[in-house]
């Protein structure tokens, strides 16, 4: 039998079609005395744990009734009813904090009510054929966490293996469930890691360095591995993050801009994004190593320990999550140098390849004008124009009280002003400059199906992403204070303030590892006056409240190279940081080689974080390209949106009305890779999926139906297909 890296090395396009996996558990039970002879002559190895693992490994037994692996004992209905309570929210129990992580976890990623689908098209009770059989839909099964580091406890990535007593080892399935965004280890189980349990696979999960990681650097207060506090001064190497700094350095920190705290996706100096897919890729082997420390054979030589009966070779492996699990799906696909990832199925991926540049895209009779552009380039871009463009009448919103205070629009006024006399936007009237704004980002790759998302997306993550990624790709410490931006709970004149020891003792549960985050904000330190939370601080440069634009503008200099307002080459200390930013942004960009496995990428046409043009569309063609593949495809579905937690609030801005849960078609998406690797099913052609939305009342939207999430077709109407040819890719409006 050919082995699988030979098969993939030197048969790119020629994947085989069905999976037929060896019947591990029988060989073992009828081979008997041969087996032990055949790990003396060593045909089978001893079961190790990976390279990477430091040591020891939890394993923590759920018996399906009081605790579970998928929803802490919650099941259903505790999932979509509210917070679970700690009996001492000042010192919840490790057991807490895991469950509420659960819980907060699922409800971010997915919308959580019964109108927007939950329990009704996804959810623990739904089955694999899609029907309500599972009742509460607790998972028992084993858990195993464990360190991926080098020794020195700086790197400290969680590795998480969840094993299902479903799992079957006569048929043995591993599925990826890398953590979106900059959540922690549970950040995507409600996605990868509900399918994969259902479908009785073991789940890899990895915060991939990320990771809901705080320093309070006033306190020394950091995060052990399960979620309580430690103190870093004591913590050694078992802190999820501590910041490296002296005590003197810290102590001079501290009196400089007190109350300030360090996150480890922003300030670990690692650049965790090079290595998401190796940290997805340690993930899969540690659960290799789960799967045969249950079920491989016993290690005649020594005592104790098992065989690695169970292979690569006959383990159907899907790399799969959303988002930023996405994109670190696609980079352990790309990295996968032994043969461990059969296919790949994920949704809105954090993934702009190199060689974008030479992309072109065409949807209807529109050219794209500016595609592939890395997240750094693209979110500084946001940072500066998004708050004057979301006043653009062509925008299609109406600024919402509930999260827009009548002052943010005076501010968004006054950045709409700036930019313009600082030559940044054209325009007389403030109408003028708001739409010239707008264009600028319809411009620079963002779709017009978009417009509607740029109020709340500035308002909860295009300033605090931006802030971070230029930290995380240059490498910087929280001592540096990168164009005067640093983190910190504020009060309510936006003045930094103490954390509140009550809400950091349940932040591993209800933090998403990126501010805003309970309570903790992105603060501008040069403001005049002194330092303010960045909504409400006022820029030295015009004197007026305009969402901190100097450190904007600073920002998207890094990112560019030059002076964002003159365009001359940047100077000293800037010129440095602008460097280590950019490379750090090369670093992390993927090639699109995925070395002949087949790929089936869903995106939502409206994404307004990730926009499709510098993401899902652009790794589309250049992987096509690259691997001269024909098993790769794009699903690009209308009406959908990258969210899905913001549509359960649609009385907060009309989500419900417009949008339909993306994760339907993640699932879809799943079920036609497994489907394809497990049955040799044809993969569905490239498509745009046209959805209905729920319209109705913003808050009130009808409940989600059949009619409203059309499948993925086999055979779509001609008018449907994405198609390419060479370099350019043809959307259908």
């Amino acid at each position: 039998m050919t082995s699988r890296r030979h098969h993939e090395e030197t048969a790119v396009n020629t994947h085989r079609p069905t999976w037929r996996p060896l019947a591990a558990a029988t060989l073992v039970a009828l081979m008997g005395p041969a087996l032990a002879e055949a790990a003396k002559s060593s045909e089978l190895q001893p079961n190790r744990l990976p390279g990477a693992v430091r040591g020891p490994v939890i394993e923590t037994v759920y018996d399906g009734v009081s605790n579970d692996l998928l929803t802490a004992g919650l099941g259903k209905t505790g999932l979509m009813g509210g917070t679970p309570a700690y009996v001492n929210p000042a010192a919840p129990t490790a057991a807490e904090l895991r469950r509420n992580a659960i819980y907060v976890n699922y409800r971010a990623l997915v919308d959580y009510t019964a109108a927007g689908g939950m329990g009704v098209f996804y959810g623990p009770n739904i089955d694999v054929n899609g029907q309500d059989t599972l009742g509460e839909g607790k998972v028992p099964g084993r858990e195993y966490i464990a360190w991926s580091d080098d020794g020195s406890g700086q790197r400290n990535v969680t590795l998480m293996v969840q094993l299902p007593d479903s799992f079957n080892p006569a048929a043995p399935c591993i599925v990826s469930a890398t953590s979106s965004g900059s959540r922690g280890v549970y950040g995507a189980i409600a996605t990868a890691g509900e399918w994969g349990l259902k479908r009785g696979c073991a789940v890899a999960y990895t915060d991939k360095g990320t990771g809901n990681g705080l320093h309070d650097l006033m306190s020394g207060a950091v995060m052990a591995r399960d979620g309580t506090l430690l103190n870093a001064a004591t913590a050694g190497t078992e802190a999820i993050f501590q910041a490296q700094l002296t005590e003197e350095q810290r102590a001079a920190f501290n009196a400089a801009t007190p109350n300030r705290v360090a996150y480890k996706h922003a300030h670990s100096q690692r650049n965790p994004e090079k290595d998401w897919g190796r940290h997805t890729l340690d993930a899969i082997r540690l659960a290799f190593w789960a799967i045969n420390e249950r079920f491989g054979a016993p290690d005649p030589n020594r005592p104790k320990h098992h065989l690695a009966t169970i292979t690569p070779e006959q383990t159907l492996v899907i790399a799969s999550s959303v988002s930023n699990g996405g994109g670190a799906a696609l980079a352990a696909a790309e990295q996968d140098r032994d043969g461990l990832i059969d296919g790949v199925a994920v949704s809105e991926p954090n993934a702009s390849p190199q060689g974008s540049h030479r992309v072109k895209i065409q949807q209807g009779d529109r050219r794209i004008q500016t595609v592939g552009r890395p997240l750094v380039d693209y979110f500084t871009f946001a940072n500066v124009y998004q708050p004057c463009a979301l006043l653009s009448d062509q925008a299609g919103l109406s600024l919402n009280a509930a999260f827009w205070p009548a002052a943010f629009t005076t501010i968004a006024q006054n950045r709409c002003a700036a930019l313009a006399s600082k030559g940044l936007l054209t325009g007389a009237t403030l109408a003028e400059q708001a739409n010239d704004a707008l264009a600028r980002m319809l411009a620079y790759g963002w779709q017009p199906e978009s417009n509607f998302l740029q109020q709340s997306h500035f308002r909860f993550a295009t300033n605090s992403i931006a802030v971070t990624y230029v930290n995380a790709a240059g490498g910087f410490s929280v001592l540096d204070n990168v164009c005067g931006f640093s983190m910190a709970n504020t009060d309510a004149n936006g003045s930094p303030t103490a954390q509140v020891p009550v809400v950091q003792a349940g932040l591993f549960a209800s933090g998403n590892g990126v501010p805003p985050t309970s309570g903790v904000n992105i603060v501008y330190n040069p403001s005049v006056g002194g330092a303010k939370l960045d909504f409400v601080a006022i820029s030295p440069s015009t004197s007026q409240f305009d969402f901190a634009l100097d450190g904007a503008l600073c920002l998207r200099s890094l990112a560019l190279g030059v002076d964002a307002v003159t365009g001359a080459p940047l100077q000293g200390d800037l010129a440095l940081q602008s460097y280590r930013v950019r490379a750090g942004v090369d670093s992390v960009r993927p090639l699109g080689r995925l070395k002949g496995k087949p790929t089936l990428i869903v995106a939502g046409r409206n994404d307004a974080l990730l926009p499709v043009n510098h993401t899902a569309r652009a790794y589309y063609v250049v992987s096509r390209i690259k691997d001269d593949a024909d098993n790769i495809r794009l699903v690009e579905v209308t009406n959908a949106q990258h969210f899905d937690g913001f549509i359960a609030f649609g009385a907060l801005m009309g989500y419900d009305t417009r949008f339909i849960p993306l994760h339907v078609y993640f699932n879809r998406a799943m079920d036609a890779m497994w489907a394809h690797l497990k049955d040799g099913a044809a993969l569905p052609p490239s498509q745009v999926v046209r959805t209905v939305p729920r319209g109705g009342v913003s808050g009130a939207a009808p409940a989600l139906t059949a009619a409203n999430v059309p499948p993925i077709a086999d055979s779509p109407a001609p008018g449907d297909l994405i198609t390419q040819q060479r370099n350019r890719l043809y959307v259908p409006d």
